[in-house]
């Protein structure tokens, strides 16, 4: 089974999540905290600037580590650390259909990839 170890960013703005709505593959349509996979010579937070820089030319600021979520899909086994971020000036959605900044009401208003869930619960306890 293979195993991908990934990063998420959790980025709050004024108690509101940003969520972005994947544009491509297996989870096409689906929500999902922005990010993706870690390069050899990355540590997790240079992985994190990158992957938002190459998937909504944003900017962030890594601010701390909030949680880590493991997870068996069918096809392969997902190991995240997902951090909270800040965003630095605008996005541009170059590799996804939609984004929407959530308030904790509105968390459960779109349909997440299952292994976001457990951030998305765990964000209803923090915001």
């Amino acid at each position: 089974m293979k195993k991908i170890k990934v990063v998420a960013a959790i980025i709050i703005d004024n108690d509101k999540v940003l969520a972005t709505q994947r544009g491509y593959g297996e989870f096409k349509g689906l929500w999902e905290f922005p990010g993706g996979k870690i390069e050899k010579s990355e540590s997790k937070e240079e992985a994190l600037i990158r992957e938002i820089k190459e998937e909504l030319n944003g900017n962030i600021t890594v601010e701390k580590f909030l949680l880590n979520i493991k997870f068996q899909y069918p096809d392969f086994y997902l190991d995240m650390d997902c951090y909270k971020c800040k965003l630095k000036g605008k996005i541009e959605l170059l590799e996804h259909m939609n984004a929407k900044w959530l308030s904790k009401e509105e968390l459960n208003s779109v349909k997440w990839i299952q292994a976001d869930i457990e951030a998305v619960e765990y964000l209803k306890n923090i915001l």
